[in-house]
């Protein structure tokens, strides 16, 4: 196997790779990195450097495989590189938690024998907490910011203020693994033949601060692959008989522009949000990933009012801004599947379209019930937002209700994964501080279907 150098003495880098099990000796480059991009875009200058890097390392060597990073932190068009002394360290993190920015990580890496080179970049966002002197001088006291680019650490402490990332969790760390290891791949350094990577990293990492669920998560899936299979199963629904769009404009026209005011007032503004009408009788609607959202005919004739529309506009919504359809997709042990189906181009057929209906139909099959509560939630708080009456969904919930009890199942009901209605109504309740009473813990259930499906 060819023997891997790292051309950065960065305490971060190494472990890195000694976490993903890669053999590898430090090399660092002498070389003077570019400060400013001059005519170049950040992402070009990143590149450069770390080319200009690895190079330098590979022309003390006769063989083996070259590793190189370069990073810089980017807002309003200044750039924060690693700080010259404390006070600089002080005066840009306090600039850079004033408001989002931007990291840009390059990549390169050299084959010293074949002396086949390749080089990229990638980029995340990163928003912090507003942090005062205090916070930064007491951060500092535990974290030396002098090897950092924006004198702070995600992998450490500084993840306490972080409050989310968009893009790759290892770009901010210095070192995007995910095309690292596509790049080695080209050089012929197959490290990975016994999966020393977990999927996260294969897939495309994504660690983020989820504002709806309050917590820190990891998707094997970045935005940007979430909204291609959204897309990719949107074009195949539009290939199916089975799936039917209203050829009335009105109609149409209600449910977007219901939709463009939930949008406005939700907690994630990272995709576009697409909305459309089935027409179907069934009382259904259903979110796919990357902001999808289906509204049948049917569920549309039973609603009083525009605010009981909105309430189911925004339920879906809600589970887009949770991302629980490829939270879902990536527990259901379908990761061939969404990959196929997240890279499909329009004219992809055959495997392609199998991999969306197989995801399309897991999506269907309906969220859990937490997810159901949480969606509630959500969409009571974007109904008040928006200006509708938040009631409104506990309206709508009562209706779908009588409606289940009165029909046969069906494979695809709206209500049927649903949660008991008094759970649904006492998270309503409380979203809207409204008083719980006793009965808003009883969970009862008037069965009245026809069994048979």
């Amino acid at each position: 196997m060819k023997k891997i150098y790292l051309a950065s003495d960065s305490k971060a880098r190494k472990k890195l790779l000694a976490i993903a099990g890669l053999k590898f000796t430090v090399l660092p480059s002498a070389v003077t990195e570019l400060i400013s991009p001059g005519k170049l875009s950040y992402a070009k200058m990143v590149e450069h450097n770390a080319l200009m890097k690895a190079r330098d390392v590979a022309c003390r060597l006769t063989k083996g495989v070259v590793i190189a990073a370069d990073t810089v932190c980017v807002q309003n068009g200044s750039i924060f590189g690693k700080p010259r002394d404390l006070v600089d360290a002080h005066r840009m993190l306090r600039r850079l938690s004033s408001r989002p920015h931007m990291l840009y990580s390059g990549l390169a890496v050299v084959d010293v024998e074949t002396r086949k080179q390749f080089v990229c970049h990638e980029k995340t966002k990163i928003v912090m907490d507003k942090l005062t002197d205090r916070e930064i001088t007491a951060y500092f006291k535990k974290v030396s910011p002098l090897d950092k680019a924006g004198s702070f650490d995600i992998q450490g402490k500084g993840a306490f203020f972080i409050k989310r990332i968009e893009g790759c969790f290892y770009t901010v760390v210095g070192l995007p693994l995910r095309k690292l290891y596509r790049m080695l791949l080209k050089v012929n350094v197959s490290v990975f033949g016994v999966l020393i990577f977990p999927l996260l990293i294969l897939s495309g990492c994504s660690t983020e601060y989820n504002i709806a669920t309050k917590q820190v998560e990891s998707y094997y899936y970045s935005t940007d692959r979430e909204v291609a299979l959204g897309q990719n199963i949107d074009r195949q629904i539009r290939k199916e008989p089975e799936f039917k769009f209203t050829d009335d404009p009105l109609e149409l026209q209600r449910v977007r522009e219901i939709g463009k005011k939930i949008v406005a007032v939700c907690d994630r503004k990272d995709i576009d949000y697409h909305f459309d009408v089935f027409k179907d009788e069934e009382v259904n609607a259903v979110s796919l990933p990357g902001g999808y959202v289906y509204v049948n005919s049917g569920l549309i004739e039973k609603v009083s009012n525009d605010d009981e529309l909105a309430a189911v506009i925004a339920h879906e919504v809600g589970h887009i801004v949770a991302r629980h359809s490829i939270k879902k997709l990536q527990a259901s042990n379908l990761y061939s599947v969404i990959m196929l189906a997240s890279v499909a181009t329009p004219g992809s057929t055959g495997g392609i379209s199998a991999a969306a209906d197989a995801a399309m139909t897991e999506l269907l099959l309906g969220y859990s019930r937490e997810d159901e509560l949480l969606a509630d939630q959500l969409g009571t708080r974007y109904l008040k937002r928006a200006g509708y009456n938040p009631r409104a969904m506990i309206d709508f919930m009562n209706k779908l209700h009588d409606i289940d009890r009165r029909k046969p199942l069906q494979p695809k009901n709206y209500y049927k994964t649903h949660p008991y209605g008094a759970d649904r109504i006492r998270v309503i309740k409380q979203e809207l501080g409204e008083k719980i009473g006793f009965d808003d813990y009883i969970n009862t259930e008037d069965v009245l279907h026809d069994q048979k499906l």
